[in-house]
């Protein structure tokens, strides 16, 4: 081995190699807290656009644009993972950055998102064969649910309902208040109506287990909602435990780096709700 090839060798072992976790706002932290329950020696790194945030209403394009960059920065910071914790980049984004952009920026490199591994499993929790879906207008306008849902599940009967507002008032801190609750109400009415069978109802954002009080209480009995942490999380340690290259790259030294493109005091006010404990992030720009 030549001195170079050497040190790269050693540059590479030294170097840290955490998991990246995106989201285009704060509703990735949802999504974290259980990943990092089940995977707490590993390092993570999150990032946040919440400068550019909410994604929900913005062009196949654009968001595809700005999850491009989000991906090509974590993985300038070491990341051989990367976990779309956002439902309206993984359904407008994840496919075209796995096909035409992971051959340039590394053929050993993996972009997953939070769709696919929902849509294996959310079958299991209807006993009707029939469940609803909440998500951004990006989400349920791609149909990403329909398509994937149908795959494993062929015969389940699935209604979506877009839920505009929801994610602009989670971003500006609006929870409690009588104006989300209407808003809540409004939408699942609208969701509820197009089937009398719907006995599961899919939060299908990461944003909105922040709201899970407010569905809950407005869901009649004998419906419950489904968030998607614990679904992911679970899903990734399968991948690592069928994939112990990649595990035994990632590096285990219990470490996690918060970053955002936005003002780092607002974010960690916010993020520790999120993530249920104190957050401490710096500031980034794509």
């Amino acid at each position: 081995m030549s001195i170079r090839a050497f040190l790269f060798y050693i540059c590479i072992m030294l170097s840290d190699s955490p998991i990246g976790i995106f989201d285009s706002g704060f509703g990735g932290l949802t999504v974290f807290k259980s990943i990092k329950e089940r995977l707490s020696d590993h390092d993570f790194i999150y990032l946040g656009d919440n400068a550019r945030a909410p994604y929900g209403d913005r062009s196949h394009q654009t968001v595809y644009e700005f999850t491009l960059e989000a991906v090509e920065w974590l993985m300038k910071q070491g990341c051989p993972l990367i976990i779309l914790a956002c439902n309206t980049a993984s359904a407008k984004a994840l496919r075209d950055i796995q096909q035409k952009d992971l051959p340039r920026l590394g053929a050993d490199k993996r972009v997953l998102g939070v769709i696919r591994p929902t849509a294996e499993v959310i079958g299991e929790y209807s006993q009707t064969g029939t469940v609803g879906i909440l998500g951004t207008k990006g989400t349920v306008s791609s149909g990403s649910y329909l398509m994937e849902i149908n795959k494993f599940y062929p015969e389940l009967n699935v209604y979506q309902q877009a839920c505009p507002l929801w994610v602009h008032m989670i971003e500006h801190y609006l929870y409690d208040t009588d104006i989300v609750e209407n808003i809540v109400k409004k939408d699942l009415k609208k969701l509820l109506s197009q089937s009398d069978e719907i006995d599961t109802v899919l939060l299908g954002c990461t944003h909105y287990p922040i709201l899970q009080e407010q569905i809950d209480r407005n869901l009649p009995k004998g419906i419950r909602s489904i968030s998607q942490g614990d679904i992911v999380a679970d899903s990734l340690v399968d991948y690592l435990h069928r994939h112990p290259e990649m595990d035994e790259r990632i590096t285990k030294k219990g470490s996690m780096q918060f970053f955002t493109t936005d003002s780092p005091d607002n974010f960690d006010e916010q993020a520790t709700r999120f993530f249920g404990q104190t957050v401490s992030s710096k500031n980034v720009h794509l």
